[in-house]
This record gives C-alpha cells, sequence and structure tokens, in this order.
C-alpha cells in the first residue's frame, strides 16, 4: 500500500544467497505483461525500453533489491512483476521472479454533518441531515448513522450516494437521515465512514439536538 503522491516501494524478493555480481545480472520490473516499468542492464541503469508514464519516476536499491516508484497514482495501481536473469555462458538465464501488488490509499475528509432543515424544530417533526466526506480512494465500504439517547445507541443504515472525480479518480460520499425529533432527551447523532478492514474509520463531531 502507498499514500496518494508519495513513494511507494515494491520489493523484489530476492535473496541473492549465492552473492551474485550486479554486473552479472538483468534485473527489470514489468507492469502487467507489456509496460516495462525500471531496467538495470548488468549494472547499467537502461532506459530505452521503459513506458514513456515511469521515466523518471523510478529508482532501484540494489542493497534491498526494492523499486522505489515516485509520486504514486492511482493509475499506478495494478500487479508489478520483477525478473532477474543471470549472464549464464553468454545467453541469460531467469533465476528470481516475483510478484506484488500495489494500491493506492488516499485520506477522506472528516466526516460531517450538516442540517437539510430551515427554521424552528418542533417536537415529533423530521429532522433531515447529511452527512458528507471528500477526496479519498479506495471507494468505501458503508456510512452508519449513530444516534445516542441516554444510555442507548442505535445504528441506523441509510443509502450511501458515491460519485469519482473523472480526473483525479477521488471518491466523495454522502448519506441522508430523516428522524423524528426527540422530545425531552437529549440526543448525540454522529456518522462513521467505514474504510474496510485494514483502513479503519472516520467518525464525525457528534451533532447534540
Amino acid at each position: 500500500k502507498s499514500f496518494l503522491n508519495h513513494t511507494a516501494y515494491l520489493s523484489c524478493y530476492f535473496p541473492n544467497s549465492q552473492k551474485t555480481d550486479i554486473n552479472d545480472l538483468r534485473v527489470f520490473w514489468q507492469k502487467g505483461d507489456v509496460e516495462v516499468v525500471h531496467e538495470v542492464y548488468y549494472g547499467q541503469e537502461k532506459h530505452d525500453n521503459l513506458s514513456p508514464k515511469y521515466i523518471n519516476r523510478t529508482k532501484m536499491d540494489m542493497d534491498k533489491w526494492t523499486l522505489q516508484l515516485l509520486n504514486a497514482g492511482i493509475m499506478d495501481e495494478g500487479q508489478y512483476r520483477c525478473i532477474i536473469q543471470h549472464r549464464d555462458k553468454g545467453s541469460p538465464k531467469v533465476i528470481h521472479t516475483s510478484e506484488c501488488l500495489l494500491h493506492i490509499i488516499a485520506n477522506y475528509s472528516q466526516p460531517e454533518i450538516a442540517w437539510l432543515h430551515a427554521g424552528e424544530l418542533k417536537p415529533n417533526e423530521y429532522l433531515s441531515l447529511s452527512c458528507s466526506s471528500s477526496g479519498g480512494y479506495p471507494e468505501p465500504k458503508q456510512m452508519t448513522w449513530l444516534v445516542s439517547q441516554e444510555n442507548t445507541t442505535y445504528r441506523l443504515m441509510r443509502h450511501m450516494d458515491v460519485s469519482q472525480d473523472a480526473v483525479t479518480k477521488l471518491y466523495n460520499v454522502t448519506s441522508k437521515l430523516n428522524i423524528t425529533v426527540p422530545t425531552n432527551t437529549l440526543t448525540n447523532i454522529s456518522c462513521l465512514l467505514h474504510l474496510g478492514e485494514q483502513l479503519g474509520s472516520l467518525v464525525s463531531v457528534p451533532l447534540g439536538i
């Protein structure tokens, strides 16, 4: 995983147990089956075969056998393959391949609750709220509303509207909630954006009614 516009680190996982000299190896990285991302040709960086979008965006750390992909963007997501060949009696022989999958992450803004309601609140009327968060990636799982009264918290699931910016590919999300105005009870309403198992959740500032 890499944050948007940061450096992504892709490892070859090459143990080099034979302590082979770098000058006897050809190391190249591919994305998918066609795009050449980086090439070290018997100790020398080689740029002839590179896909144009990777020129001047990659660096290879030969001590750690790790490729640095600079300014990683959403278009860089996908499967990468590292292939290492050894110059053996003149004809190169593949001695190692490995693959890694790159996922890009962009932070969503803190969810924010807005009133969709004009005028004074009256008991037992409907209260309309929306909750929004923007500028994130990947697409979130869901948005949950939390309504707390006294010692009880209710979880309410509502439809989440998702839109994706055509240029940046970042997502904006909104969910709406209609509830009756509570009488004589302090009610706190929050909304929770679920980003997925490994990314956790973001919660809004609670709204007190």
